[in-house]
């Protein structure tokens, strides 16, 4: 595969290789997604609470890594590794609390800053303990209520967060509802970067989203870049809910009524007037992909208003049917990559470009 030029009017997309072939699949997870920034949840839903030890696994599947998220005394929360460092036994496998974690093979048990507390039967061991016998800690980053961590971060978490402040900062986020009983996932037949690709560009809406685009004003839609990560804007169109933006915002004066938030490579973050619909793309093999739809509310009464269920179902299959279609036109031996529209593309344009310097192309 060829590097993506920087400049969009010259461009060309990454070539179809990329999300056909099961090296380059195998390559992303170190050079792109253990690098990446991931969601892992929400403060109320975790319920953190003192000595708090919450197992999980960062997109199980996939990266597949066993972690640990553990509040303290203080509540103060860090992220380790779930594995003891004597012979990779899981330390947890459900919630719990405790003063310590407790190894259940053969005892070794830590404090909950992750460092080696006692192991049984190892007084003759010779240089012993060591710094590799405490439990490896990994970032872990808090914006507002939700929680995010990554295994080697290559991605300044600082910018991102700038951006999310900038445009929708003025919204009561800790207030925000986590409505599970709402969350819904997808199992799509494309690879998951076909699935960005689609998210990334309202082109496609006039062509492909009938009822969203009665709902927006596609001649506003734009698209706004920032290092790691980018927004693309709706403006309502024909009475649809907008937002009420305070004085001094970007977009005080206009009828914002949706902020489409991506984080590379693979968050979503639609913040609308009712609150934000969080999705989640997770790869699963070269292609098939799973998305997880998770809803956070704030105005229960307009999210029942808006049907916004029955809109989100019926915008996610007409987006499944597009990219399914693509992931099954790339097989064509007539077709290797194609170019971007300079003003509707920036977005794909942009996710392109990172997957190219990840990659080392």
């Amino acid at each position: 595969m060829k590097r993506i030029e920087d400049n969009i009017n010259r461009a060309e997309t990454i070539d179809k290789e990329f999300y056909t072939d099961i090296d380059w699949f195998e390559q992303s997870k170190e050079k792109i997604f253990a690098k990446s920034w991931q969601f892992i949840g929400d403060m109320k839903s975790i319920n953190i609470r003192p000595q708090l030890q919450y197992p999980f696994q960062l997109l199980d599947r996939y990266l597949d890594e066993p972690l640990l998220l553990v509040a303290d005394k203080e509540e103060h929360l860090r992220c380790l590794s779930n594995v003891c460092t004597h012979r990779g036994m899981l330390l947890a496998d459900e919630v719990q609390s405790g003063r310590k974690i407790v190894c259940k093979y053969h005892g070794r048990n830590f404090n909950l800053d992750g460092s080696f507390h006692s192991m049984p039967e190892f007084k003759e061991a010779e240089d012993f303990p060591r710094p590799c016998d405490d439990l490896h800690q990994v970032p872990l980053k808090q914006w507002r209520q939700f929680l995010f961590t990554s295994l080697d971060p290559a991605i300044d978490w600082d910018g991102i967060e700038h951006a999310l402040e900038e445009k929708i900062g003025f919204l009561p986020i800790e207030q925000f509802r986590a409505a599970p009983e709402y969350n819904t996932e997808y199992h799509i037949k494309a690879n998951w970067a076909l699935y960005c690709d689609n998210y990334l560009e309202g082109f496609h809406i006039p062509f492909v989203h009938e009822t969203l685009g009665k709902m927006i004003d596609y001649g506003q839609y734009r698209t706004e870049l920032y290092e790691h990560c980018n927004v693309q804007i709706g403006f309502s169109d024909e009475g649809a809910e907008h937002f009420d933006l305070p004085q001094g915002h970007p977009e005080y004066g206009k009828k914002v009524t949706a902020y489409y938030f991506w984080i590379y490579p693979n968050i979503m973050m639609n913040f609308y007037p009712y609150g934000v619909q969080i999705n989640i793309v997770k790869p699963m093999s070269p292609n098939r992909c799973k998305v997880s739809f998770l809803y956070y509310i704030y105005d229960e009464e307009m999210f029942e208003s808006m049907d916004v269920l029955a809109f989100a179902e019926k915008t996610e299959r007409e987006d499944e049917f597009v990219v399914e279609a693509v992931q099954r036109g790339l097989q064509s031996r007539f077709y290797q990559n194609g170019r971007f529209s300079p003003r509707r593309e920036k977005g794909v344009h942009h996710f392109h470009r990172m997957l190219s310097k990840d990659l080392k192309l």
